[in-house]
Order: structure tokens, then sequence, then C-alpha cells
């Protein structure tokens, strides 16, 4: 296993030996896979979003099929059942560039992520050569049913239930907000063998006794497919249980462990496009005789967008490297395959609440430079802002994920998994300092959560920067100073003391900003 981060006797942040993982460390091979990803998105679904978001018929699944022709459905499902047999953090890179538009986005990344990862870890050879061929070619579209009408965030309180009558399961009950359900071919659906074992179960579309539900009237994500699915005394074959009965929760929980990790870049990949859409305006558009990207305040808003993304960039893909350094490690069995996936849990949910809370502040900020028009549906930057309110609420909401991430991170240090390392910086040294201390509520829960991935997201960059130097290193500078600010309320929320925050280092501003408008978005170091 990798000593980077949470491993057994190892520190979470005195990491400053050890190897660190890039985005520029992808090989040239992987650099064209992605670069094919962002052409397909660029050429085949940039063009179309009015139809997209208008639900047009056919047009959806037409594109999913096309991502497969190119290989696109299945990069890190296993190669022998028609996938690419590659890593999580490629695929996730890959899934980067084709989430500039959300409602691709979230079908695509549905359909060859978190519905087909449950079956390539705890499936069997059976199930994966009748299911996976079709969902990693993009033949079929896949769906996750966990979430109830009255079961969120309290997953294990589902009230679908499992009946084995002769050879069939019969299934009752409502699953609620599931994505792709209009167009899915399959469903992995989360019910309870005779109301009490917590399991995972395959569900054809065509299965007597399933129906889905009218299409939710949602703000954003037009284009994606939201609905309920019903089962009414729907019957499946006894060998479409996926894993054991009662342990539907291993499969669920560690699909939502990489599914958090795939949505952080999920969430960068609008973020990308609005810091562009941004840039281009700033350039184009004049006030007072001058562009506004001679502005003060807009160079300001654009290299902080530019900073916030670096270091959202940065610790997707440590994290990443660090998940298939596990895979290596431990799977291959279905027992390693849950031990591997479970490994790196915290730093999935640190990425997924951070990402996604920079997603909203980049595409809020590049809203704002739009000025009147960005509140119009004429510019794109609309779409992003409607679209990117959703990532803060699924894959666990990043309120349940800060619960999880201080509760999991604190069981580790006290069984002595992992230790909270020394020689830390400002921040680091307040992120243990508060995992020492007892956590009595969920304010004092968030405030040390924060701290903790706060700090990991500011080292990832730190170290990533020290290596590139220039651009790289001013932005971190620049991030330095808001993360230290708000690790300074989140510490005083979490003890009720002031804290003196270290003196700040001066940033080149306009380098940062000039950055953002000669790449038209965030610089790809390459």
């Amino acid at each position: 296993m990798s000593k980077i981060a949470l491993t057994p006797g190892g520190s979470f942040f005195a990491q400053s030996d050890a190897p660190l993982f890039t985005p520029e460390d992808f090989s040239s091979d992987e650099k064209l896979m992605i670069d094919t990803a962002e052409q397909f998105c660029r050429s085949e679904v940039m063009p179309h979003l009015e139809a997209i978001d208008h639900q047009e018929d056919g047009l959806m699944p037409k594109l999913i099929r096309k991502a497969g022709d190119l290989g696109l459905c299945g990069i890190d499902s296993p190669d022998e059942y028609g996938g690419l047999g590659l890593g999580k953090n490629l695929a996730a890179r890959i899934l980067e560039f084709m989430s500039l538009n959300g409602s691709m986005s979230v079908t695509y990344g549905i359909t060859s992520g978190i519905s087909q990862v449950g079956l390539s870890l705890f499936g069997t050879e059976a199930q994966k050569a009748q299911f996976l061929p079709k969902l990693t070619s993009g033949e079929w579209i896949g769906a996750y049913a966990l979430s109830e009408p009255n079961s969120g965030s309290d997953a294990l309180s589902a009230t679908t239930s499992a009946v084995q009558k002769g050879d069939k399961w019969v299934l009752n009950g409502t699953k609620m907000w599931i994505s792709n359900a209009r167009w899915a071919d399959l469903f992995l659906v989360m019910a309870k063998i005779d109301g009490e074992k917590f399991s995972a179960f395959l569900v054809n579309r065509d299965t007597p006794g399933l129906s889905i539900g009218r299409e939710e009237y949602k703000m954003g994500l037009k284009g994606s497919s939201t609905a309920r699915i019903v089962l009414d005394n729907a019957e499946i074959p006894l060998d479409n249980l996926l894993y054991e009965p009662g342990k539907g929760h291993h499969v669920a929980f560690n699909a939502l462990n990489i599914g958090r990790f795939k949505l952080s870049s999920m969430s960068i990949g609008p973020a990308r496009d609005a810091i562009g859409l941004a840039a281009a305006y700033a350039r184009d558009r004049k006030q007072f005789g001058k562009s506004l990207n001679e502005f003060g305040l807009i160079q300001k808003k654009l290299a902080l967008a530019m900073s916030w993304f670096f270091v959202a960039e940065s610790m997707i893909y440590r994290t990443g490297a660090l998940i298939d350094d596990a895979f290596d490690e431990c799977g291959g069995t279905i027992d390693g395959n849950r031990r591997a996936a479970e490994e790196y849990s915290i730093e999935c949910s640190a990425c997924k609440v951070f990402s996604t809370e920079a997603e909203a502040w980049i595409i809020d900020e590049m809203l704002q430079i739009y000025g009147g028009y960005g509140f119009t549906e004429e510019f794109p930057i609309a779409r992003h802002y409607r679209d990117a309110r959703v990532s803060r609420i699924y894959e666990g909401t990043n309120e349940i994920n800060r619960v999880f991430l201080a509760d999991r991170l604190q069981k580790k240090v006290q069984s002595g998994q992992v230790s909270l390392g020394s020689d830390q910086g400002f921040l680091e040294g307040l992120a243990c300092e508060a995992m020492k201390r007892p956590l009595t509520n969920q304010i004092e829960i968030g405030a040390a959560s924060d701290l903790v991935l706060y700090a990991y997201a500011l080292q990832s960059a730190e170290r990533r920067a020290k290596r590139l130097g220039g651009l790289a290193e001013e932005m971190v500078k620049l991030a330095r100073i808001d993360l230290r600010s708000k690790a300074a309320l989140a510490w005083q929320t979490l003890t009720g003391e002031a804290i003196t925050i270290p003196a700040p280092a001066k940033v080149d501003i306009q380098l940062i900003s000039d950055a953002a408008l000669h790449h038209e978005g965030p610089a790809r170091f390459n």
C-alpha cells in the first residue's frame, strides 16, 4: 500500500518525502485519451445544448453510444468485459473533460461510473459477463437506485423490500431522484431482504412490475433524466442478488466512495469551462473605454478562480493515484476490492466537499463578470450556474460528508491506524489539533472537517506548485491567503478562540489573470 496518506500506522500530513501524482504525470497515451474526451464533448455535446436541455428524443442515448464507440464508457472496468481495465484516476480525468456540460456529465458519469463500479468490484463472473459489456460499450445506460422519498442521507433506513419466492426475488418499494431513470437499461437497486438485510440487486428495465415515474421538474441539469422508479411485485432471478445478503452496504457505500471522488472531477469540469467563458467575455467586453480584464477587481476574480481550480485539481488527482495504488495492492478479489475502495474514503469526501464548493464559488464569480448578461439565458454561464447547485447535494450532501470525514479520521487516529504527523505548517497544525479534541456537536464536527480538508487541499497544491514553479506558485500563494482566513474562522468556530494568521506573501494577481485570458481557462501544465 502507498505510504502517502491514510495507511495503517501511517501519517496523514507528514508526507513531504512521499511521491506525488499530479495531472502532469499522465502518460502521453493517457493524455491522448483525455484529449479525445474533450474533443468529443466540444464537438458532439456543446453544439446541442438546447436540444439536450429539452431532452430531445433519443439524443442522450445516442451520445452515450458514441462515447462507448470511442472506448470512453468503460475506462476503469475490467478489460475482459469490454472495459479498458485502466485506472480510476484516468477515468476521473476523462470524466472531467466529458463534464463541460452538466447534463451530459451526470448521464455519462452515472453510466460509466457508479452504475458499473459495484458490479465490477462485487459481481460474480457470470454477472459481470452478462451485464458489463453492454454498459462499457454504451449500448446500455446504467442507473444507481439508493435514495427513497423518506431515505436520503440516512440510506440504511430504506424500506424497499425483497422477499424470496421460489426461484425469484420479489421487490417492492419506491426509489427517488434516480439519475438516468428515463434511459436506463439496468438499475442497481438497494433493498432489504425480509425487511432487515440491506442488500443490492441488479434489475433490468424490462422487469415486470418496474415502472418509471414522471421526470422531476428540476432547477438545473434539465438535459439529464431524474425520476422515481416504482417496484410493484417486481420479480428478478435469484442470481441477480449482487454480493451477499445483508452486505449491500458494502456495495452501496464503496460505490459512493469512488463516486464522490469522480464527482469531484465532474464538478471542476464545468468550473474549467466557466473560467474560460468569463475570461473571453472579460477580454471582449468594454466599459469606460477599457476591456473588463483591465480592471483590478475583475482580474482578482479571475485570479482567485484559477487558484481555487488549481487547488481542487491538485487534491483530486493526488487522491486518485492513491486509490489506484490501493487497488494495485489489494484488488483482484472481492474482499480486496472492498478494502481498496474503503482505504481513501476520507480523502474522497474531502475532495467532494472542496471541489463542489469551489465549483459553486467559481461559477458564481464568473457569472458576476458578465454583469446583467450573466443573469440571462442568452449566455452559457447561466446554465452552468443552475447545473452546479446540485453538486453539493448528491453523492452524500456536503454536510453528511463533513460528519463522515471527521468521525472516520478520529476513529482511525484513536485505533492507531493513522498518526497525525509532525512538523506541520499552519493549516496542518490546526487540523491535527482539531482532530485531538472531543467533537461534541455537528457545528464542531463541521469546523474540524473544514480544517482537515483545507489542509489536505493546500498541501496537495503546494507540493505540485513546488515542482511546476512560476504561475503555479503564484496561484498557491493566493489560495493560501484565502484558505488560511477560512481556517482561522473554522478554528474560532471550533474553539471560541481567535488565532493570528501568518503574514501573507505578495501575489502577482495580474500574472494569474493574464494566464486565464491567454489559456481561455485554467492552464494545462503538460
